[in-house]
Order: C-alpha cells, then sequence, then structure tokens
C-alpha cells in the first residue's frame, strides 16, 4: 500500500458531532474527500442538513442528525440511525463545543463577559455538561459498533488553551480598554477533553481502537483586525490558522496513515505553544 494509500478511508463511515460548525464542516468534506461516508451531526439541524445536501451533491454519502450531545437518548439515536443507513461506523470526530465569542450586549450593560469573580453557574454547568459530558456520552455510544468492528479511531478536538492559560491581554480593545475575558470554562473543559483521551487510548490497550486528539490554535472567523494583530503576534507564524488549515492533521488521524498513533495530541497553533 502506498503512504497515499493509506489516507484514503473508502469503504469507512465517519460521524463529526458539532458538524455544522466552521471546523466541523471542514471536517466533514475532508473525510467525504478521502471517501468516507459522512454523519452531519449537530443540534442545528437545519446547518447539518445544509452541509449533508453539499456533500451529497458533490457526490459523497451523507446524511444531517440533529443530535443533542448531552442527552443520553440522543447519542443512542445517533448510532442507531448510522448503523441503520450505513451498517458500520469507524471514525468518530468530537467536535462540538460551547466556544464563547464577544458579547456586546453584556458589555453594555456594565458586565465584563467571562469575568471569573461573577460568572454565572448555570453557564459553568452548560459548559460542562457539552464540552466534557457530551464527549462521554457520544463516545460511550459510538465506540460499541468499533468494539464489534474491532477497530475504530475516535478525534477529540481539543484546543491549546486546554494546553495554556488563555492570555486575557488579547481581549483588550485598540484603546486600552478591556472587553471581556476568555472564560474559565473553556481551558477547564478543553484540558478535560485531553484527559478523556489519554484515558480511552489506555483504555483501549490491546484493541485496534485509537483515540487521538486535535488541537488547534486560533481560527480566522471574521475577528477584528485589533484582535487578529495580537493574535498573529504571539504565534512564530506570525498569524491566524485558515479554517481549512486543520484538515490535512484531522485526516491523518483518522486514516491508516496514523495507524502506530494512539494517546497522542496533533497540535497546530502555528507555533503559539512553542514558545
Amino acid at each position: 500500500m502506498s503512504i497515499l494509500d493509506r489516507f484514503r478511508l473508502d469503504g469507512h463511515v465517519a460521524v463529526v458531532t458539532g458538524g455544522a460548525g466552521l471546523l466541523g464542516a471542514e471536517f466533514c468534506h475532508t473525510l467525504a474527500e478521502a471517501g468516507a461516508a459522512v454523519v452531519v451531526a449537530d443540534i442545528h439541524e437545519e446547518a447539518a442538513e445544509a452541509v449533508a445536501r453539499q456533500l451529497n451533491q458533490n457526490g459523497a454519502s451523507a446524511f444531517a442528525f440533529p443530535l443533542d450531545v448531552t442527552r443520553l437518548p440522543s447519542t443512542r439515536e445517533l448510532v442507531a440511525e448510522t448503523l441503520k443507513r450505513f451498517g458500520r461506523l469507524d471514525i468518530l470526530v468530537n467536535s462540538a463545543a460551547l466556544d464563547p465569542k464577544f458579547d456586546p450586549q453584556a458589555l453594555a450593560r456594565g458586565i465584563l463577559p467571562g469575568r471569573f469573580e461573577d460568572f454565572p453557574l448555570e453557564m459553568w454547568n452548560q459548559a460542562l455538561a457539552v464540552n466534557l459530558t457530551g464527549v462521554f456520552l457520544v463516545t460511550q455510544a459510538c465506540v460499541q459498533p468499533m468494539l464489534q468492528q474491532g477497530k475504530g479511531s475516535i478525534i477529540n478536538i481539543c484546543s491549546t488553551y486546554g494546553l495554556n492559560g488563555p492570555d486575557q491581554r488579547l481581549y483588550v480593545n485598540e484603546k486600552g480598554e478591556r472587553i471581556g475575558y476568555k472564560p474559565v470554562y473553556y481551558t477547564v473543559t478543553k484540558a478535560g477533553v485531553l484527559g478523556f483521551t489519554r484515558y480511552l487510548a489506555a483504555y483501549y490497550a490491546g484493541t485496534q481502537i485509537r483515540v487521538n486528539a486535535l488541537t488547534p490554535g486560533g481560527v480566522y472567523n471574521q475577528h477584528d483586525e485589533h484582535f487578529v494583530r495580537n493574535y498573529s503576534a504571539r504565534t512564530i507564524l506570525g498569524r491566524m490558522a485558515q479554517k481549512d488549515e486543520m484538515n490535512g492533521a484531522l485526516l491523518f488521524l483518522a486514516s491508516d496513515a496514523s495507524s502506530y498513533m494512539t494517546g497522542a495530541n496533533l497540535i497546530v497553533d502555528g507555533g503559539w505553544t512553542a514558545w
């Protein structure tokens, strides 16, 4: 088998949670292009259906599933529908997560978004439910057919903020005014995802089920100029990532190109964590 053949996913079935998101949609297209049938799983049903429709129009085999990662029945229904449609499940990408955005309404009310001292308990609990418990529930459901097949690849999407504390200086505008904080839950849950990855990789020792993490750096998504400039100055490559620059790493982890890799964390951050 040639090295390029090892990246092919013909005959494989992949589930991508958060499949309608900025990176999730990219992952769906990448896996489909490599030959996999793809389940676009997202709580935003219309957006998931739009991604699946585009994949099918491009000649892939895909369907959308309205997944709520926090609900056990929803995760079980996801697997049942995947097996009904495709008969197997080979790849799971845990990409669904709450990622806080700038909240101008809160700032207008005199509240600094993300401030630790008065961070709402309900938001903390919601983030734990989605970013950690959701990964647990979906993986618990999806690993069952992998065990029966004797093989599988699970990829958990982490973050550089799961490795290092956020640089809160980035959330100061060009006038020197603080506009918010990256909230505590993001670092805590993403660090938890990395711990979950290592636990599960070790748990499935002796099997052909591989569990790895992919850690992206900051991906440009219509950020304001000041933020882009400040963030870019922190990276060795001097810029933010484009949304398609995680696709190669994702395909590597999903495919047999990484067949001797488990319990690892593949960092694609432009050098952010290297200095």
